[in-house]
C-alpha cells in the first residue's frame, strides 16, 4: 500500500522527504481512522524529524488527491482513513469504539439535484456519515 501511495505522489510531482514517508507509512499501517495527533506520534516514533506541520501538510496533500477520507468527530475533531476502495463512499461510524464501515451504494442524486435547484449552489463534493453503535458495542451497556 505504501508503495502505491508514494508512487502516486511522485507522479503528481510531490517530494517524498523522509518525514513525509514516515507520515505515509504511519497512515498506511493504521487499520482504523487516525487523528492528526495519533498520526504525529506514530510518524515521530519512526522519524524524529517529523513535526505536526508536516503531518497536517501531508494530510492535506493526501486529501487533495483523494487518497484519504476526512471524518468528523465529536467537538469538531477530525480523523482520517485511507480511501478503500478508491471510489466515492460514505461511512457508518460506531460512537462506542470508533469502528468504521464504508458503504458506496446510496442514491443521493435526487437530493443533490433538489439542493442545487433550491439554493443555487454548485456541488463540489459531499460527506455523509451515520453514527450509531456496532453490534459488539450494543452488547456492552
Amino acid at each position: 500500500m505504501t508503495r502505491n501511495l508514494t508512487s502516486l505522489l511522485r507522479q503528481k510531482g510531490y517530494k517524498l522527504t523522509p518525514q513525509r514517508r514516515a507520515v505515509i507509512n504511519a497512515i498506511a499501517r493504521s487499520n482504523n481512522r487516525i487523528t492528526p495527533a495519533e498520526l504525529y506520534e506514530k510518524a515521530h516514533s519512526e522519524h524524529a524529524g517529523v513535526g505536526l506541520v508536516t503531518v497536517y501538510r501531508t494530510l492535506k496533500v493526501l486529501s487533495d488527491i483523494g487518497l484519504i477520507c476526512e471524518m468528523h468527530g465529536e467537538g469538531g475533531s477530525r480523523s482520517y482513513l485511507l480511501r478503500r476502495p478508491a471510489e466515492h463512499h460514505h461511512h457508518l461510524v460506531c460512537s462506542g469504539c470508533g469502528f468504521v464501515v464504508d458503504f458506496a451504494s446510496c442514491a443521493l442524486n435526487d437530493l443533490e439535484r433538489r439542493l442545487v435547484d433550491s439554493t443555487g449552489f454548485v456541488m463540489e463534493d459531499h460527506l455523509l456519515e451515520f453514527h450509531g453503535r456496532c453490534p459488539a458495542c450494543q452488547k456492552v451497556k
